[in-house]
């Protein structure tokens, strides 16, 4: 069977999720086994006599009572009000892996201090002098304190699990040390015989000679290998699966055996939490008891399921906990396989039973409980104490970086779609935009357009003229972006393969062979983008004298990067795969997306010399990928609820960093009807990542291919896209530097309004204009919800005053799309729409200035040149803060 047949197959079996495929937590030994592991008294015990206090750290020794293995806590009080928890072995056997290049810096530290001790416990004070640590030692825990409020613990329900490395119970000087015994057994019975000692000695000796070999061999080899056994770190039985474990047709031995690391986390005063992404699940998070944990390991799900907590395309494991006291957030530094179980003491508890709770002053203090598994690594947790919103996002921001300042065209409208066939497609798709007069910035090429999913080539039947395909659209000032798979067809005639093996770049089997897997080219090598010579030299691919064809209005696509392989184990990499340093797939896993986005991004950079801006869309992720570009949710499918989980996936993205997101419009897999391509081109053009793709089996559905009504509606959303890009813009500019999620729960802008805490159905925008897509099939109406007391709201269409706080009943048609600007804000438009954003570069600007309660209002606009770094390396750019007040609009530069 051919390679292309074989695929095709695979790819009709896959086109809808197959849970089988992927595993629960009963069939991930590790995540089984720390399950197992029950709340109660924790067998760690803090040794205080160990304790060593330095200005920036303390550090103590913990011991498992059971096993006597010790570890190495180290604790930091980091400037801006964040800790840093680490536990490690105090001696492992061999390093342990710990994640590299998230952490744009080492956090600067801040003073630690003793503050109090007694016979099992000490006390600190961090340098802000309003939080205090209190360290028990048997049993082992930890409280932070802010003032005299508890707000959160560590190991309070005795669940931190160490699995320290360990030699194998059956490994070879172990069956020789049993040979040896068992050798030794058998001449101790013949010399204890009663037949034997009535024997001569001679006759003994006779008897005896035959045995000599037998034990010399074995004793030679056992003392080779002998290590003293150390009794006192003996384990219980294992689990099955500690050294080696199947899946389907898959076997994952484990050289270096059960290494899972897992901490608990309770917050008391909380219920509402949130981040972990990316799931296709509810903004607020749901308790996991019962059910499976929320997962998180970077796969290649088709046609994924709702309303799941099984992994998908990205892992950015930051949890936020929030109430109306404070927000505050975990950063947990772990590139493995993890697993997060959530539980509450109000877990379903209706609205009026906890009101009768309050009523009758009694029910317990709400509390959330976090649980951390992974399956390697070690235990590396940041926790950040807010304790606003704003202060959360600056902290998190602090240690990854906060979300790249995209080009302007990256913010306008993208067309694509799995394939634009050859040149004379896409010359007429981008002439029947202006021909409808619809505008639009970016076409997009998928996989069709290489030879033979050979990347960073054209097929020269298909696209034969790539840079005249190039320059009619930079004619138009408008851009393409084509993609770049990580993984490389297994091909002596193909030179970036070549290159590659040669430079001995690939990843490795456990053997030492070059890794190779199936996937759209047939058999293709996997580059180890760990490694930073394979990155460096990936980067210099996209060179314009390297990257055959291109120009410098060609963008990248990065797909396919979990990684995918369509014959490995979950549709991924073994985990046994080897990486440079020797380290396992198993450790790395989730990071590999991250990498490869990063050298993609580098390699942008550096084919212009450091000038322009990159734009590179990527579909797996990890923590601090918001630095290197854009993110989109995957092959969704045509459906009103794919339209509607779009929304809270964005927004759980947004809360940990990664601003810049967007769902494929009118869903990747099937079919969409007029009225949800309409529904889904209205939400799109709210979203921060607004592009149309499709599947190589759907029909075509570029805007004007549904009737002229449906033309005129989509005109109209992309449209309204087009005039708010001045907005957007400068949302983006303020996120680069402060952090702050573009696309925002309505909870971040009132913490203290319960009300706002489930809401995913609507959403602010910086904090300025409120969103409430329509997303249910047949809406004649929508409960729109305006928050803030005393505040007022305008309609952007009607321009309608409304007061807050309140619901109402919105009736809806199908021009509707709800958005209301807040009272008190300015907000910056371009009137004049062109065919692209670039066409519209020296319009005026329109400030729509919405007064507040008081009769005053002000917002900000932020303009470049819209695509180089000439803003931070030359200082050209204005940014100005306007004012109303007194009837007197003023302009000024931001403090």
């Amino acid at each position: 069977m051919s390679a292309v047949v074989w695929l095709t197959l695979l790819l009709a079996v896959v086109s809808a999720v197959d849970k089988s495929n992927f595993k629960t937590c009963d069939q991930s030994s590790f995540c089984k086994h720390q399950r197992n592991v029950k709340p109660g008294s924790s067998p760690y015990r803090a040794l205080l006599e160990s304790l060593q206090l330095s200005q920036e750290s303390m550090k103590i020794q913990l011991i498992n009572e059971e096993n006597k293995v010790p570890l190495l806590l180290e604790f930091y009080g980091l400037k801006g009000n964040m800790t840093r928890l680490r536990i490690n072995e105090l001696k492992p056997l061999k390093p342990r892996y710990e994640v590299h290049d998230v952490l744009i810096q080492d956090p600067p530290t801040s003073r630690l201090s003793v503050t109090g001790r007694d016979e099992n416990s000490v006390e600190l004070s961090l340098e802000d002098g309003s939080h205090k640590v209190i360290l028990t030692a048997k049993p082992f825990r930890m409280d932070l304190l802010a003032g005299r409020d508890l707000v959160l613990s560590v190991n309070s329900r005795g669940l931190l699990v160490f699995e320290h490395l360990r030699q194998r119970k059956d490994s070879f000087s172990d069956k020789v040390s049993d040979m040896v015994v068992s050798i030794w057994d058998r001449i101790t019975n013949i010399f204890s015989s009663h037949t034997y000692l009535k024997l001569p000695v001679f006759k003994i000796m006779i008897y005896f000679i035959p045995l000599v070999p037998l034990l010399i061999v074995p004793i030679f080899f056992f003392f080779l290998n002998f290590q003293p056994e150390d009794d006192s770190q003996k384990d219980p039985e294992e689990d099955p699966g500690s050294w080696e474990e199947t899946f389907k047709t898959h076997t994952d031995k484990k050289p270096n055996g059960p290494t899972s690391v897992g901490l608990d986390f309770s917050f008391p005063g909380v219920e509402n939490v949130y981040g972990i992404p990316e799931h296709a699940d509810n903004l607020r998070l749901r308790t996991t008891e019962g059910g499976d944990p929320y997962r998180l390991y970077n796969l290649d799900v088709f046609q994924y399921e709702l309303y799941n907590p099984m992994a998908l395309y990205g892992s950015v494991p930051v949890l936020l906990a929030h109430s109306a006291q404070r927000t505050l957030g975990m950063f947990w530094l772990n590139a493995a396989e993890t697993w997060v179980d959530i539980t509450s003491n109000t877990a379903g508890k209706t609205m009026f039973g906890k009101m009768l709770d309050y009523i009758q002053g009694g029910g317990e203090t709400p509390q959330t409980d976090v649980r951390w598994m992974s399956e390697s690594g070690i235990i590396d947790v940041f926790l950040l104490l807010g304790p606003s919103p704003a202060d959360l996002f600056k902290q998190y921001a602090s240690l990854t970086g906060t979300q790249a300042l995209p080009p302007l065209f990256a913010l306008s409208y993208h067309q694509s779609r799995w394939n634009y066939n050859d040149e004379e497609d896409v010359t007429a798709v981008d002439n029947g935009f202006d021909e409808h007069d619809i505008p639009y910035d970016v076409i997009w090429l998928d996989i069709e357009h290489t030879n033979g999913k050979r990347y960073f080539t054209w097929d020269a039947n298909k696209f034969p003229h790539p840079q005249e395909m190039l320059q009619r659209l930079a004619a138009k000032r408008r851009k393409m972006v084509s993609i770049v798979d990580p993984h490389i067809k297994v091909d002596t005639g193909y030179r970036i393969h070549n290159e590659i093996r040669s430079r001995d770049l690939y990843v490795k089997t456990k053997d030492g062979n070059d890794y190779e897997g199936w996937c759209w080219p047939g058999s293709a090598g996997y580059p180890d983008f760990t490694n930073p010579q394979m990155r460096s030299w990936w980067s210099s691919m996209f060179a314009y004298d390297q990257y055959e064809g291109s120009m410098e209005n060609l963008y990248t696509w990065n797909d396919m990067n979990e990684p995918s392989v369509f014959n490995g184990p979950e549709v991924t990499m073994h985990k046994d795969a080897i990486h440079q340093g020797g380290w396992e797939h198993r450790d790395v896993h989730n990071l590999y997306g991250f990498y490869v986005q990063m050298a993609t991004m580098e390699g942008q950079v550096q084919r212009s010399g450091g000038l322009e801006r990159p734009f590179v869309l990527t579909r797996s992720f990890f923590a601090g990928s918001q630095r290197y570009g854009a993110v989109w949710t995957g092959d969704n499918a045509a459906e009103w609820d794919h339209l509607k989980i779009s929304i809270p996936m964005c927004l759980s993205l947004s809360l940990v960093g990664i601003s810049f997101c967007g769902a494929d419009v009118g869903g990747f897999f099937k079919n969409p009807e007029p009225n949800l391509l309409v529904r889904w081109y209205q939400a799109g053009a709210y979203q921060p990542f607004f592009r149309a793709h499709a599947h190589v089996d759907t029909t075509r559905r570029e805007p004007w291919l549904f009737g002229d009504e449906n033309k005129a509606l989509i005109r109209e959303a992309v449209r309204e896209r087009y005039a708010l890009l001045p907005f957007w813009y400068t949302l983006f500019y303020q996120s680069y530097r402060t952090g702050q999620p573009v696309m925002r729960p309505l909870w971040v802008e009132y913490p203290q309004d319960p009300t706002l805490y489930p809401i995913d159905d609507e959403y602010l925008l910086g904090d300025a204009l409120l969103v409430h897509p329509v997303t249910a099939q047949g809406a004649r109406g929508v409960q729109v919800y305006l928050p803030g007391k005393g505040e007022v709201w305008y309609d952007v269409h009607t321009h309608q005053k409304l007061h807050a706080p309140q619901t109402f009943y919105l009736p809806v048609t199908m021009s509707s799309i709800p958005v209301y600007q807040r009272g008190g804000s300015i907000v910056a438009r371009k009137e004049r729409v062109r065919r692209s954003s670039e066409c519209m570069q020296n319009d005026p600007y329109t400030l729509y200035v919405a007064l507040g309660p008081q009769g005053t209002a002000q917002g900000d606009l932020f303009v470049d040149d819209g695509h180089t770094y000439n803003f931070e390396t030359k200082g050209e750019y204005l940014h100005r803060l306007f004012r109303f007040s007194g009837n007197v609009l003023t302009a000024r530069y931001p403090v």
